[in-house]
């Protein structure tokens, strides 16, 4: 049943970028930009809208995570969707579940009951806080059908996580719902998302190798979500009724346009 309801997760996505993407009329007013800057990271400067929904959106690349997908990460390093390098080492493990909760103990691996034996328990830092065991993978987001943006710390003053997202990638026109899953570290840079969320917008999802160097904007709605994870259908709904509600498509090419 849990691949059965995945492969569902993955179709939901598929049909709601088709719509989404799809062509729409002309809006027969552009509200105008307006935009100042609200802080940077390594270049990549965030800016602001005066608008309702709250707004702020930045440009850069999309470096892949696969953190809480159920094949993540595996003892053998070759079988995971990604390197064990980005979950971390013996003695600071910041991406998996350990037998002692801390970043010191040994990762915990999955059992013939859980969606994929073998594999380590990936976690991510937004989770289900009504799962009481920190050992169940489904308390985490799932990398691999969930599209979620990862953010800068820097990003998470204004933030948190919890909150819905837009993400375009301006190289192919697609667009994606989003929802604000995972933090990054300080030294990293601005631009990070799950596998799904790669899938949908076109780039290359593998963790490993893929993402995209740059022409990737994320919109991000502070304050809208209620800081627990969200099934695929509402991350959809809610996400584009802000997009919409902010001024969408249009008023997103016209705060790009000097750059």
């Amino acid at each position: 049943m849990r691949v059965a309801w995945m492969k569902f997760d993955l179709v939901v996505l598929l049909v709601a970028i088709l719509l989404w993407n799809a062509p729409q009329p002309a809006p027969n007013r552009v509200r105008p930009c307006n935009r100042s800057k609200m802080f940077s990271v390594q270049g990549v400067v965030a800016w602001s809208t005066p608008s309702h929904p709250e707004v702020f959106f930045y440009k850069s690349g999309l470096a892949i995570d696969a953190d809480g997908a159920f094949r993540a990460y595996h003892p053998d390093d070759r079988l995971g969707l990604d390197t064990l390098v980005h979950a971390g080492y013996p003695g600071n493990w910041w991406a998996l579940v350990t037998d002692n909760g801390r970043r010191s103990g040994h990762p915990v691996v999955q059992g013939e009951s859980d969606p994929a034996p073998g594999y380590y328990v990936s976690t991510t830092a937004l989770c289900d806080s009504d799962n009481p065991n920190p050992r169940d993978p489904h308390k985490y987001v799932d990398a691999a059908n969930i599209p979620y943006v990862v953010l800068h710390p820097r990003a998470l003053r204004h933030a948190r996580l919890g909150d819905f997202a837009t993400v375009a990638n301006l190289q192919n026109g697609r667009i994606s719902p989003a929802l604000v899953a995972d933090h990054s570290a300080p030294d990293l840079p601005l631009g990070e998302g799950s596998i799904a969320l790669a899938r949908a917008l076109g780039v290359d999802a593998s963790p490993r190798d893929g993402g995209e160097a740059d022409g990737i904007v994320y919109l991000i709605y502070p304050g809208s979500g209620n800081g627990r994870p969200q099934p695929l259908e509402n991350i959809v709904m809610r996400s584009k009724q802000l997009f919409e509600a902010w001024g969408g498509l249009s008023r997103l090419r016209a705060c790009l346009a000097d750059d």
